[in-house]
């Protein structure tokens, strides 16, 4: 038993230390690829004196450096809030995107453009609005004190498609500001200044170490209430707190990058399908399998039109979109 429990937890760090080994590539290959070619001895001129030009030094560290940053933190992140969804709701199409939580945070923040405040308070808008989401389906979803998943589901689908029409009326209201609205709609990772980045970058790895903290936890509660609450779990207070995480997570996240679809749907999938079901593996896991698929997304968004960049959002909704409906026909 012994040995056996050895085996697996060095199996894991293998897997783990592959799937970061990829990610890092991923990222640096990231760093070379764009409209501004820059090649591997203009990255080490830098680190010499009179070598590579200000210009180049400035897209490294000023533009994309920073970018990569927010690509893991997008990917990761949202990955993990999406398998905490999953593992909560204990259904696989439950993600941010799909339960509202998203729309919330985009509403938020093109009230504060159509108001003329600056990128500190878009980000605090959007952040409101994507808790004014979370405790509105908590309201909802509640009956006698108990919060049902399925209700979870409904009221955030429902939740979600009425804040998605109060964000097309505010668009009509849009001037000079309509292109910003537009790529919060569909997601980028251009919008957010490098300070912002690294806020939101340490932020969401404080509340994704929460989460991967509570992932045994997660693995009681997926085998049903009754069965939880027999091995010592607070159903309640476990479901509120975990779910409450997993939405700061993605408000964080959508106050720099907008809405971003389907990564926590897609992610936390594959992940599964992979390494197994135990969400000891799959919240981890998931981080880096979304950071890289992220990092790829990107590449592609900024390379596909070049000098055009199309949003992030929409080469993600391409991706999850046939997935979305798979995972749809197989449930049925």
């Amino acid at each position: 038993m012994e040995k056996s429990s050895r085996i697996l937890t060095l199996n894991y760090f293998i897997v783990l230390s592959f799937l970061i080994f990829i990610t890092l590539l991923t990222a640096i290959i990231s760093l070379f690829i764009g409209s501004a070619e820059i090649s591997v001895s203009d990255f080490i001129k830098i680190f010499y004196s009179g070598g590579s030009s200000e210009n180049i030094r400035n897209i490294i560290f000023e533009i994309r450096l920073p970018r990569i940053l927010l690509a893991l933190a997008v990917g990761g992140g949202l990955s993990v809030a999406g398998a905490a969804f999953q593992a909560l709701l204990m259904n696989a199409l439950a993600e941010p995107y799909i339960l509202g939580i998203s729309s919330g945070g985009t509403f938020g923040a093109i009230l504060a453009v159509l108001l003329g405040l600056n990128f500190i308070f878009i980000q605090f808008f959007s952040f409101a609005g994507s808790l004014l989401i979370v405790s509105l389906v908590f309201v909802i979803s509640q009956k006698f004190g108990v919060i049902s998943p399925n209700s979870m589901i409904l009221s955030g689908v429902m939740i979600g498609a009425f804040f998605s029409s109060l964000i097309l009326v505010l668009v009509n209201y849009l001037d000079s500001s309509f292109r910003s609205a537009i790529f919060w709609l569909l997601g980028s990772l251009s919008m957010a200044d490098k300070y912002s980045v690294y806020s939101v970058f340490a932020i969401v790895l404080v509340l994704v170490s929460i989460l991967i903290f509570f992932s045994p936890r997660m693995n009681l509660l997926s085998l049903g209430e009754e069965q939880a609450f027999h091995l010592g779990v607070n159903v309640k207070q476990s479901r509120a707190l975990i779910y409450i995480i997993a939405s700061l997570i993605v408000g964080s996240l959508v106050s720099v990058s907008g809405i971003i679809g389907f990564v926590g749907l897609i992610v936390p999938h594959t992940t599964r399908l992979i390494f197994g079901s135990d969400n000891r593996k799959v919240l981890p896991f998931s981080f880096f399998v979304g950071a890289i698929f992220i990092l790829i997304s990107d590449i592609i968004s900024r390379t596909l039109f070049q000098p055009t960049e199309i949003p992030i959002g929409a080469v993600t909704a391409f991706i999850g979109s046939p997935v979305f409906i798979y995972l749809l026909k197989s449930r049925n």
